[in-house]
């Protein structure tokens, strides 16, 4: 019954597993371990156990259970694997499927922990990785070879908002054989497409959308259930990167309004994409959902939207943009998206510092660069919040 209801139902009602008490909101399973009732019980659940058997808390949990499920229904995939962090994911994802000698073809426009996993970590086991720039499809052409194991890609890039497509990208890589793997936390699970669109395995930073409150950090990879109770579970539970029992129901109770949220979020990124366009201050503006985006047509085919995030170049660069930053009294300065609270990021400084200045430029992550996430705040006060800070400039 659950296929068939609609995405905001599924958001709070699938994968509810209740005790023996039918407790309303989902319990939380705060146990390492479990206890068998014989000890042939207890060898026939480490030789195989069944879905809702459990061994140990690191390996599946109740509450843990309840939030992969959940995923699974929205996203349109048949199984997850819940992790520690949005980076405990991507890297499970890559590492699940890679040996020495792989080749790896992603996007170049990628978070700063992601571009370090390809750069720096994969490298170091000997897997060969191309980096392309994913908005251009005779790069991702040229690319993929037919010995490509792999391709990654941001389906919405941190954080100049570049837009990869999705279709044309995994028809290239299935046409060698290969797996897409897409982080899709900016398309965020209200808007995403993804697994229509060709993509095999789907992750998301739970911290940003999913929980939405800045409470704990979670991931999350989905996907064919053969691939995620298979590999992806063999390398995730063996090396430590599970999901904890309390993340898993604070992220249980984010999603049961993360629609709501997002979809608002989402409408005032759009009215404020409209108040800054041609602003005197501003060098550019990127907003996906704005008909002056680049990519605008293909952002509105594989979401419908353009999403909860926005980016302003500010005259003048950090100084500047520092100075709108610093008087700013609505929006706050840190480092998180996703968030019921607006937050702007100064990227070139924080999140993606560790850049050689090079591909800061090729990124177009500038000094004056200002990424916003909007929130649930009132339009109008964070429209005039904006405004005034720039005013500063």
């Amino acid at each position: 019954m659950s296929e068939e209801w609609n995405t905001r139902t599924k958001l709070v009602h699938s994968g509810v597993k209740r005790s023996q008490w039918g407790e309303v909101s989902e319990a939380i399973f705060m146990t390492q371990g479990f206890v068998y009732d014989t000890a042939e019980q207890a060898e026939a659940r480490f030789i195989k156990s069944e879905p809702d058997e459990f061994i140990y808390a690191r390996y599946g949990n109740p509450t843990v259970a309840m939030f992969e499920e959940r995923m699974a229904a929205i996203e349109g995939c048949e199984d997850g694997f819940a992790t520690a962090s949005g980076m405990a994911a991507v890297n499970g994802a890559l590492m699940s499927f890679l040996k020495a000698g792989d080749h790896v073809v992603a996007s170049r426009a990628l978070f700063g922990s992601c571009l370090y996993i390809l750069d720096e970590i994969l490298p170091r086991f000997g897997i060969d990785v191309t980096l392309v720039d994913g908005t251009d499809l005779s790069a991702w052409k040229s690319a993929i070879r037919d010995d490509t194991v792999l391709v990654f890609f941001e389906t919405m890039s941190n954080p100049a908002l570049e837009v990869v497509d999705i279709q044309a990208v995994s028809e290239m890589a299935h046409a060698v054989g290969a797996l897409v793997v897409a982080d899709n936390v900016f398309a965020t699970p209200t808007y995403s497409k993804a697994v229509e669109q060709g993509v095999d395995i789907v992750v998301y930073s739970a911290t940003k959308h999913i929980d939405g409150q800045g409470r704990a950090l979670g991931g999350i990879i989905l996907g064919p259930q053969d691939l995620i109770r298979g590999k992806v579970e063999a390398y995730m539970k063996h090396t430590g990167g599970s999901m904890s029992p309390f993340t898993a129901w604070i992220m249980l109770k984010g999603l049961e309004t993360m629609d709501l949220r997002v979809r608002a979020q989402s409408a005032t990124a759009a009215k404020l994409a409209e108040a800054l366009v041609g602003h005197p201050k501003l060098a550019r503006l990127i907003y996906p959902g704005h008909a002056s985006h680049p990519q605008h047509e293909l952002v509105m085919r594989q979401m419908g939207n353009g999403g909860t995030m926005l980016a302003m170049d500010v005259k003048g660069g950090k100084e500047a943009a520092f100075c709108v930053l610093n008087a700013l009294k609505i929006a706050l300065i840190s480092n998180n998206l996703g968030d019921a609270k607006t937050i702007a990021t100064p990227p070139a400084q924080t999140t993606h510092q560790r850049l050689p200045e090079e591909q800061k430029k090729m990124l177009g992550i500038t000094p004056g660069l200002i990424r916003l996430s909007l929130g649930i705040e009132d339009t109008d006060d964070l429209i005039g919040d904006i405004l005034q800070a720039l005013d500063h400039a």
